[in-house]
């Protein structure tokens, strides 16, 4: 297994912390709007991740987050005329239901509100441990008290000193220092040593790590728009308190245009993923989402749509032909063709799944061209379904067996009966009954 390390900037060998286990958190959603088709990325991504490495012999330990509290989740509040807590519970439950329909498993997740106490004692720490201070009662990390800030997003303090980016407080020490504890009158806040007030974004993800996996983990991912200041806040923070590295892996995946351009609020083009999911359906989202490199950039227009559904079309109609010729048949063990080799490597190098999804589509022809022989050979036919079903299943790709009724199930018995006793006129009356109900094609 290859993968490209954000932190290195180069493709490596990947090794785990402990011999066959991954240990791997991604972070999840900011929950004051519904999950647009963008946040549905990483989904597809790092669910395909693990499933690569379960297939590798790995057993994977997924951890996620959601940030409820946020500023845009109080504004929510407000204007809604809610509590947080009923706008944070409405999208987290909008996310799940997208996930599920991407057919992604679900990680063992982790709220902020659920780990207040442990952020707070964490900044704590890092006042106690002189990589933070105190300013009335606000908190702010110190940038200059670690070494080689900027590396995971290759910027130089310098530059960033001198960038746009950093927002002007009289308050901090240095422009780059970043928030840990801010004291407020509004919306929801908690009791804490320093005042009354709500936790800065880039502590939660340290906290949640350090806490359930009790050191460093294998690989840390998200969307390439958290590299900074996100990411690199976070490294910051266990460096400073830990002396040690967050993650030995940082995996970032790229962004997503509409149409060639960015999605964005100010342009109208904004679309939420359950839109998508119910306009085309989960498996053509997901296939659609795969489409392009992880990291690189993935651009959605009417061609790209075209091609998944095409694509996905393509792979449900072999696999249900493929079992309706094997309906009420005796089935040999099923053993994965060689294309499943290659498509596994492609896999496992650097995720390159654009690869692996053109050696689906040659598995998908050789099955078809197998399906056309007048005499089947189903050994081979069992094994071709059995290795297509199985690449499917590791890019999360739900194949639901065909839905007959009684009365189609027995033509089916019936053609296959013709078949077996070379009665090839009666089997071909049969094949058009059954394709005269759209069971065959």
């Amino acid at each position: 297994m290859r993968l490209y390390n954000s932190y290195t900037g180069r493709v490596e060998p990947f090794k785990s912390i402990k011999e066959n286990e991954v240990s791997m958190y991604v972070c999840g959603p900011t929950v004051y709007n519904h999950a647009h088709i963008g946040n549905a990325r990483p989904i597809v991504v790092f669910d395909t991740l693990k499933n690569i490495l379960e297939a590798c012999g790995y057993r994977v330990h997924f951890v996620s987050n959601y940030t409820d509290v946020d500023d845009k989740i109080i504004q929510r509040a407000i204007e809604t005329h809610q509590s947080e807590e009923e706008v944070t519970s409405t999208y987290i439950e909008s996310y799940e239901h997208v996930r599920e329909a991407l057919n992604a498993q679900k990680p063992y997740t982790i709220k902020v509100t659920d780990t207040m106490d442990k952020i707070i004692e964490y900044i704590e720490t890092m006042v106690k441990e002189d990589v933070a201070y105190v300013n009335e009662q606000d908190v702010y990390f110190s940038v200059s008290s670690i070494q080689d800030y900027g590396q995971l997003s290759n910027q130089k303090i310098e530059d960033l000193l001198s960038g746009a980016r950093i927002e002007k407080n009289e308050k901090k020490q240095n422009p780059l220092d970043f928030t840990l504890w801010k004291a407020t009158d509004q919306g929801i806040k908690w009791k804490s040593s320093f005042g009354e007030g709500r936790p800065g974004w880039h502590t939660e993800c340290v906290v949640m790590i350090l806490d359930h996996f009790k050191g460093k983990i294998d690989i840390h991912g998200g969307g390439m728009d958290l590299k900074f200041p996100h990411h690199e806040n976070e490294i910051a923070q266990c460096l400073g308190t830990h002396h040690h590295h967050l993650a030995n892996y940082w995996i970032h995946n790229g962004m997503l245009n509409i149409d060639g351009e960015k999605m964005s609020k100010s342009l109208g083009n904004v679309i939420w993923a359950k839109d998508y999911i119910q306009e085309l359906g989960g498996n053509v989202v997901r296939w659609l989402l795969m489409l392009a490199h992880y990291r690189a950039p993935l651009n959605i227009s009417e061609m790209t749509i075209t091609q998944a559904k095409s694509e996905v079309e393509k792979i449900m109609t072999v696999l249900k032909q493929a079992r309706l010729n094997l309906l009420d048949l005796e089935r040999p063990t099923a053993e994965l063709t060689p294309l499943y080799t290659s498509f596994l490597e492609a896999c496992m190098d650097d995720m390159n799944i654009n690869l692996a999804m053109s050696i689906v589509l040659e598995e998908v022809k050789q099955l078809n061209q197998l399906l056309r022989q007048r005499d089947l050979n189903i050994s081979d036919v069992v094994n071709h379904d059995h290795t297509l079903r199985t690449m499917m299943s590791i890019l999360g790709i739900a194949c639901p067996f065909p839905h007959l009724s009684t009365e189609e199930v027995e033509l089916v018995k019936a053609w296959h009966n013709a078949k077996a006793h070379k009665d090839f006129e009666k089997a071909d009356g049969f094949r058009t009954q059954l394709i005269e109900r759209g069971v065959l094609t």
